[in-house]
């Protein structure tokens, strides 16, 4: 259940490729904290990635989390770049008026 909503929420068209990086790195920190204690990780991983891999064509922030879940599973295990995407603001009040 929980992969099957992290990918659905991947499904978006990024702004650039710096912001399908963020979201896919946010997503795959999402899934991972998802994770029961006792679950065998790479188990859930190929399960995630068997899930994912027909998107990576289509969804640039699925490919981010499809690299994320083959670099965790490689020997011998290195640690992962991972990052919260930047803050970022959306245009607040003057974006809304400029719509008028």
């Amino acid at each position: 259940m929980q992969i099957e909503r992290t990918l659905t929420q991947l499904q978006v068209k990024p702004s650039s490729p710096q912001r399908a990086r963020e979201l896919g790195q946010l997503g795959y920190m999402q899934w991972l904290g998802g994770l029961p204690g006792h679950a065998d990780y790479n188990a859930e991983a190929a399960r995630a990635y068997l899930m994912a891999v027909d998107f990576i064509e289509t969804d640039p922030t699925i490919a981010v989390f499809c690299e994320l879940l083959c670099a965790s599973m490689r020997q011998p295990l290195q640690p992962l770049d991972l990052a919260l995407p930047k803050p970022a603001r959306r245009g607040g009040a003057r974006a809304r008026r400029s719509c008028l």
